[in-house]
């Protein structure tokens, strides 16, 4: 614990969905009356809920959706750092951060030291490519905002020669491949058809040609939700006339396609990769904090890891679900609720008191696929398992995204936000061009 005469420092790494609803929540408690120095550490410098990330990629996700750490912080009592954690020492209570570097190389931030006496680690997941060859070098991936934003440009580059019949056959579609049938793979392949059928209305008639594959190891798609619903979603994305390559497992990428184990070669001229996910590779290698076979921190109930003074949630944490075999899925409602969790936590902490125990609560799972449909299963102790699907479960889908938005902003923000989308949606395009 930090001595009495100063300020017990709490250091969050990463501003996910996890990490910065708990840097707020805390800044607004603690820092807002100097009882505590509430700090944020993120490698980003804005905020994007990442369960809309497929829609950044489609862009078809307006600017208005992304949160300034900075102003986030100044709104909120407390501190936000920009740079990427790259190591810690136990020992001394210090996490140490690389080098900001800018475009042209050139050192914007130097290397820093910043101690804690409570640190906690939310810094989410990265796609897992399972060392598969030529993943890493030929796919494309949608972890962070950086990198959704790097496909969209893509995205737009292969329209735009599409359209002009650059490099492209007359009869050859634009093809784009997706490694995953998880809710980021079947969301994004959904969007991506529904940007086609937006550009041909604004007159690129030639990018409805465009040939979507998803491609999935196991049989069924969607391992989340129950068979009658993932069944349901399969026929969806028939319907949209999506090739679904199902139980073909991927040995290899190349820059003309992918490759998978009964010898087939698909090619595309966009490959994404969602077939799964890890915590990063540094994060083996945390001081000797206990870790699992893809990275994530091993921790108790009280989401403790095995030392006392850090805590980890969120995709980064492996915490047991109670009753289960399994830990709690990387879910957003998981990350939500183990952010209320900790803010309880670290408030008995500071006063002397024990740590609360998380418990998961599964409200069910939520597919989109976009103006289409939405899919899913609500649970509740009154009405056990329902299958929930158009529009009430769009509401229930836009519903997770709100509440979200009233931990980081508030309900009158939120309620101001929303309308503001609303009528900047009326004036500007559905999809971004640029």
């Amino acid at each position: 614990m930090a001595d009495n005469n100063e300020k017990h420092k709490i250091v969050i790494v990463g501003g996910g969905a996890a990490g910065l609803e708990l840097a707020t929540s805390l800044g607004n408690k603690l820092g807002k009356r100097g009882q505590a120095e509430v700090m944020l550490l993120d490698a980003s410098s804005t905020h994007i809920w990442k369960p809309l990330l497929h829609e950044v990629a489609a862009g078809t996700l307006g600017e208005t959706e992304e949160v300034e750490y900075l102003n986030q912080a100044h709104r909120n009592h407390f501190r936000f750092r920009l740079g990427r954690m790259e190591g810690l020492d136990r020992k001394k209570k210090e996490i140490y951060v690389s080098p900001t570097l800018g475009d042209n190389g050139e050192e914007l931030i130097p290397r820093r030291t910043f101690s804690y006496d409570t640190l906690v680690m939310s810094v989410g997941s990265v796609s897992n490519t399972f060392n598969i060859q030529g993943v890493a070098e030929h796919c494309m991936f949608l972890d962070t905002t950086s990198q959704a934003y790097k496909f969209q440009k893509q995205l737009v580059k292969a329209y735009m020669k599409n359209h002009a019949g650059i490099n492209t056959a007359a009869d050859k579609p634009l093809s784009i491949a997706i490694v995953g049938a998880g809710a980021t793979g079947v969301e994004l392949s959904a969007q991506l058809h529904e940007v086609t059928d937006l550009l041909a209305v604004y007159g690129l008639d030639e990018s409805s040609n465009v040939k979507l594959t998803i491609i999935e190891a196991a049989t069924q798609l969607l391992p989340a939700l129950p068979n009658k619903l993932a069944t349901a979603t399969q026929q969806q994305l028939v319907k949209l006339g999506i090739d679904l390559k199902m139980g073909r497992r991927v040995v290899e990428v190349t820059k003309e396609g992918i490759k998978t184990h009964d010898g087939e070669m698909i090619e595309a001229d966009l490959k994404v990769w969602a077939a799964g996910i890890k915590a990063p590779d540094w994060m083996k290698q945390l001081d000797g904090l206990e870790t699992n076979h893809i990275n994530q921190l091993v921790v108790d109930q009280t989401l403790k890891t095995s030392d006392d003074d850090i805590f980890a949630m969120g995709d980064c944490a492996a915490c047991l679900w109670a009753g289960h075999d399994e830990n709690v899925p990387p879910r957003a409602q998981a990350a939500h609720q183990q952010a209320s969790t900790l803010y309880k936590t670290i408030l008995n902490r500071l006063n002397g008191r024990a740590p609360v125990q998380y418990v998961y609560r599964d409200y069910g799972s939520l597919v989109s696929l976009g103006k289409y449909t939405t899919v899913g299963n609500l649970m509740g102790n009154l009405m056990g398992t329902v299958s929930i699907g158009g529009f009430i479960a769009r509401v229930v889908y836009l519903s997770l995204y709100k509440m979200h938005q009233v931990a980081i902003h508030g309900y009158f923000r939120t309620a101001m936000l929303t309308l503001s989308n609303l009528f900047r949606r009326s004036a500007h395009a559905k999809i971004k061009m640029h």
